[in-house]
């Protein structure tokens, strides 16, 4: 039986191999019989795809989920426990009192001598509170993530109208407690500033008052 040169063998093919870096090349003959068979490591690295990097939550997303397990630990703590979908207005009510005992803003009351002083000299026992900005930006971020767990928008304990009366009325009294105003600035409308007009150049002079000058001489 004579063997086939693998160069001139029409049935001389590469097998690659599944799972392996080599791939065996099998020699047979007219009968589809393999004679001999060799493996060639390919010089080349295999080009791996790399999986695109997952996005990084922005510091409002961040903020939003801490909040959210914030409030949730509070519900698990309150007593009796309360459920999400128990949740009403005065419990969200309850949770902005509760935050005041962390609050750094300090609220002046009104028979102290500083009340309506934005820089008072002296320090005095008036109590900290939570800032009305504080407590509007939570409120927001608790009201999106409500919606964003499954609860419906109609019923968002965090948009009840209780709740933004009380914070009306927290903003108008640290307002005059604090000296500060938080009335948005309206911007001003730019003034388009005029060009100022030029006084128009005198006529020249015609060829006839020219002549009526030469006269004249």
């Amino acid at each position: 039986m004579d063997l086939i040169s693998p160069q001139n063998n029409p049935n001389n093919y590469p097998c690659p191999i599944v799972g392996s870096n080599t791939i065996a090349t099998l020699v047979t003959n007219n009968n589809n019989n393999i004679i001999s068979s060799s493996t060639v490591t390919p010089t080349s690295g295999t080009t791996t795809t790399t999986p695109p990097a997952s996005t990084t939550p922005s510091r409002y997303e961040n903020q939003k989920r801490r909040d959210w397990n914030t409030f949730c630990q509070y519900l698990r703590n309150h007593r009796p426990p309360l459920s999400l979908s128990m949740c009403s207005g005065a419990h969200v009510l309850e949770f902005l009192r509760y935050l005041d005992q962390f609050g750094k803003t300090k609220v002046h009351n009104q028979t102290c001598p500083f009340f309506g002083l934005p820089n008072p000299p002296a320090p005095c026992p008036c109590p900290l509170r939570q800032a009305w900005g504080s407590l509007d930006a939570l409120i927001g971020r608790l009201r999106a993530a409500y919606e964003e767990h499954g609860g419906r928008p109609e019923g968002n304990p965090f948009g009840a109208r209780a709740v933004r009366i009380y914070l009306r009325e927290v903003r108008d009294f640290q307002a005059k407690a604090r000296g500060v105003s938080y009335e948005k600035k309206r911007k001003r409308p730019k003034q388009k500033v005029a060009s100022s007009a030029q006084p128009p150049a005198p006529p020249s002079a015609t060829l006839a008052d020219a002549t009526a000058a030469t006269s004249v001489l």
